[in-house]
């Protein structure tokens, strides 16, 4: 019988020790009980589904139980059913070409369990951003250490009660703290480190990491754009934009950051977004649609890049001509217009319902701007002209693309997911998530009988030696 996880009391590295003796013990889980380990999971979130989206809505004070259901659970179960659909295929050893060189022999590369994975999960979608990677690193045979956000404890009281259900903690184990013990976690020397947070703390992480020469998964943020071409109606372009950056308040890494429009569409722009945002939600006081910022501090920071921008000439306009609920923390999107680079807002990634839109002049104007600036998680065209959209493909770097929509690209299964430079490095989710999670093992065999390797054997110069390195290096 499992022993339930509880908040761990003793030290980290006592955890980590005991994960991998178990590990060694049991290197290579057989693919019936990773289906095993994944059919519980799913049924384990299916059964705390309620009490999850509730205590999301309890650590926010108000957060959509629809929006916690399709950005939170929805991509978990997906990953867990795609996953167990491929798992055995992705673990199938991948035959490889030996070559005339190195015949008679066969090669093949055997997908390998890293051991223990340590995973570090952000305050803003914490049961996907734990989950979602644990499903991923079970999956590869693993077992891993969670270090839960200090900012949603009554999620994290019922992930771990679910957790409890399904894993000892010499599998899976769960920790909570505040910064020391996020730094004691990203010191520890596991096999591999996947961590999802800002770009300022990514880089705390990774210097911890190289320590231990540990692998590192960063899935960090960023500034990502929205490109509105020409041809595109501005209605349409709102439309295909604005629930990314409304789904939980704009607290989301692939939120749209900012906003780039022909400099005569400007306006028209702004009061498409404030007509669709007012038909979506009226009134966001009181609408339970519409979540809370997730905290004080977070809110307070958010006030003040808003008041820094108003200080320094900024336009503002609220997104429905209501108030900030400086109460529950409720913010209607905020459209800023005339923001200048010597403005907070346009510096650090925005994370919240602050929206500034910046006029160009040309296609290429914006293309610059974007790439005068680090490279970001993602990157949104809003065009149906296939000049442009191959244009700004070419001529941009981002973690993802959508054109003409925003943020579902991270819903997608069968594609892998990661940011490229500051926007972070590696990549989770379906089959590459797999591959992060393993160890890519080459094995070269040779028989019993037809020993080619002693051919190349002292003493050299040879006539055959000579004849063959004639042939190979013709």
């Amino acid at each position: 019988m499992n022993m339930p996880i509880q908040q761990a009391t003793q030290p980290l590295s006592d955890i980590l020790v005991a994960q991998r003796t178990q590990y060694l013990a049991q290197p290579a889980p057989s693919y019936e009980a990773r289906i095993e380990h994944l059919k519980s999971l799913k049924k384990s979130i299916l059964a705390y589904q309620e009490q999850l989206v509730q205590a999301l809505n309890r650590d926010y004070g108000n957060r959509s139980i629809d929006d916690s259901n399709i950005s939170d659970i929805m991509p978990c179960i997906n990953n867990i059913n795609y996953s167990l659909k491929h798992l055995k295929k992705w673990m199938k050893p991948s035959r490889r070409h030996a070559g005339l060189l190195l015949a008679p022999a066969s090669i093949k590369v055997q997908y390998q369990p890293l051991g223990v994975v340590g995973i570090i999960v952000p305050w803003n979608f914490p049961i996907m951003l734990s989950v979602g990677p644990l499903i991923t690193a079970l999956a590869a045979g693993n077992r891993a250490m969670i270090k839960l956000s200090e900012f949603t404890p009554e999620t994290n009281k019922v992930l771990i009660a679910m957790l409890a259900s399904i894993y000892d903690q010499n599998h899976v184990a769960c920790v909570e703290g505040e910064a020391d013990v996020a730094a004691e976690f990203s010191s520890l020397p596991f096999d591999h480190m996947l961590f999802t947070g800002s770009t300022t703390v990514g880089r705390h992480v990774m210097r911890s990491a190289a320590q231990n020469l540990t692998p590192v998964t960063l899935e960090l943020g960023g500034k990502s754009p929205v490109i509105v071409a020409d041809d595109i109606d501005m209605d349409i372009a709102v439309e295909r934009m604005i629930y990314g950056k409304c789904l939980n308040s704009g607290q989301i890494c692939v939120a749209p950051d900012y906003v780039l429009v022909p400099k005569e569409k400007l306006n028209d722009f702004v009061q498409a977004y404030k007509r669709k945002f007012t038909k979506m939600y009226g009134q966001v006081s009181d609408n339970k649609d519409y979540g809370s910022i997730i905290n004080q501090r977070q809110f307070d920071r958010m006030m003040q890049v808003l008041d820094d921008a108003k200080a320094k000439g900024a336009t503002v306009e609220s997104a429905n001509d209501e108030a900030i609920n400086t109460e529950k923390r409720k913010v209607p999107t905020q459209v800023i217009t005339g923001a200048t680079d010597d403005m907070l807002l346009l510096q650090d990634e925005i994370f919240g319902p602050l929206l500034p839109v910046i006029p160009y002049e040309e296609l290429d104007d914006a293309i610059d701007y974007v790439n005068q600036r680090p490279r970001p998680l993602a990157l949104y065209l809003m065009s149906f002209d296939k000049a442009t959209q191959q244009k700004v493909m070419n001529h941009t770097h981002s973690g993802g693309v959508c054109i003409n929509e925003t943020v579902f690209h991270v819903a997608a299964d069968d594609a892998p997911f990661g940011g490229i430079g500051p926007s972070g490095m590696g990549h989770y989710h379906g089959k590459e998530g797999f591959l992060t999670f393993s160890h890519a093992k080459t094995i070269l065999k040779r028989g019993k009988f037809f020993n080619t390797g002693k051919l190349v054997h002292p003493p050299y110069g040879g006539a055959l030696q000579q004849l063959l390195t004639k042939f190979f290096l013709r």
